[in-house]
């Protein structure tokens, strides 16, 4: 066994899954051998990976992020769809503790087919039988028929026997969430003890602590790709943002949902807003967003009548109704009014949405030149309200988040 772990090279990682329309599309385009009838739903995309030996990486994200999959692929129990990886040294992979027991075999003989499965020898798992049924600590259980295990004692075998030989790459999935607190410790404890003397680590958890704790790097994914690749304090506090702005969005939706029309319109209609919103860097409909974060305002208008002239403008107010920020596309000297009746489209771009966290609404009016004041065609109150959580910088309070610099002496 080497003195350090193992190293990880994935390039341009991709997997997809094929999508049917219906049952019988798979059967059609496996007899028409050059017909495509199913659509590709990507899990991950594009995902390149340096881990050097002795490394200890946390991989953090929602479900359905795409975690558990990159893991079947480093493993090889999963197949990549596009790019290459390469794993140097012995893997251990606790995915799916218990992954081939049979429920009519004894513990001790599902543990040499567990173990052969890793890849030891009949000698190698024989001469570590003892301090494997020591760890477990399930006693006579051992020799009894795995069907009369409780779960938490299959998950104690199956660790054991994972973990009797230090690997050179240790892979943990949540394997441990349904151990009893006692045997948790325990194992953290072996895994702790293995990342000391060089083992390369790779645990998926949602639990900020053991990541934190374990790990001397994070890897946050999100929709199958790396969002971020940081010291764990950093990854994980851009993840919590992440979840409170989906949580908020989440909200937000439900309560539109709820109320319905719950906004003031004026204007005297000859043009009208068809639909307002807000979009994140993506190009995403968002009604929550991070401070900082790149966004877009669209509106979507049609005009009845040809019209002299048409300003589109927008007013962004926080929770109180204070004026936070406002413009129109006559102060930018964009002439947006259609020469027929017909539609039209407008965006306002931010680079950089500077504004604290809290809750703000969107304001939207279609006008003749500078201002309402004169020609009001249409005047839409609060058309969107959304929330802004916390970006990347320090905390800040207000309805700002602007960037600064502090020096002492």
């Amino acid at each position: 066994m080497s003195a350090i772990g193992g190293a990880i090279i994935a390039r341009g990682i991709g997997k997809y899954y094929k999508r049917y329309p219906s049952r019988w599309s798979r059967l059609a385009e496996w007899l028409d051998r050059g017909g495509i009838r199913h659509a590709r739903h990507w899990v991950l995309r594009d995902v390149d990976l340096d881990i050097q030996p002795g490394e200890s990486i946390g991989i953090i994200g929602h479900n359905g992020a795409g975690k558990s999959t990159l893991l079947k692929i480093i493993t090889g129990t999963t197949q990549a769809s596009t790019g290459s990886v390469q794993v140097s040294g012995r893997v251990a992979a606790l995915l799916e503790l218990g992954m081939g027991f049979h429920p009519e075999f004894s513990g001790r003989q599902n543990a040499f087919m567990a173990g052969q499965l890793l890849g030891y020898s009949s000698a190698e798992i024989a001469a570590r039988m003892d301090d494997i049924e020591a760890f477990a600590e399930i006693g006579s259980y051992i020799d009894q028929p795995l069907r009369t295990y409780s779960s938490g004692m299959q998950v104690r075998l199956a660790f054991s026997v994972a973990t009797a030989i230090r690997p050179d790459i240790l892979i943990v999935d949540e394997a441990l969430a349904v151990g009893d607190a006692y045997f948790q410790h325990k194992s953290f404890d072996r895994i702790r003890q293995f990342r000391d003397q060089g083992t390369t680590l790779l645990f998926v958890s949602h639990s900020a602590g053991a990541v934190k704790a374990l790990c001397n790097r994070a890897i946050l994914l999100d929709g199958g790709a790396i969002l971020r690749d940081d010291a764990p304090d950093a990854a994980l506090d851009y993840y919590n943002a992440l979840v409170a702005r989906r949580e908020a969005e989440q909200a937000i939706r439900v309560a539109e949902a709820d109320t319905g029309q719950r906004t003031t319109r004026s204007g005297n209609g000859d043009a009208r807003i068809l639909q307002i919103d807000l979009l994140d860097a993506d190009g995403k409909s968002v009604r929550a967003l991070r401070s900082g974060e790149r966004a877009r305002i669209r509106m979507q208008f049609e005009t009845v009548r040809e019209l002299p002239a048409l300003s589109a403008g927008i007013l962004i107010r926080d929770a109180l109704g204070n004026d936070v920020f406002g413009t129109n596309s006559y102060h930018h000297g964009i002439a947006i009014a259609p020469a027929t009746p017909g539609q039209g489209q407008i965006e306002f771009a931010f680079d950089n949405l500077a504004l604290g966290r809290g809750g703000y609404s969107i304001t939207a009016a279609l006008h003749s030149r500078d201002s309402h004041l004169a020609d009001n065609y249409d005047w839409w109150d609060r058309a969107v309200v959304f929330q802004v959580v916390p970006g990347g910088r320090p905390l800040s309070i207000g309805i700002c988040d602007l960037a600064v610099t502090i020096t002492a002496r």
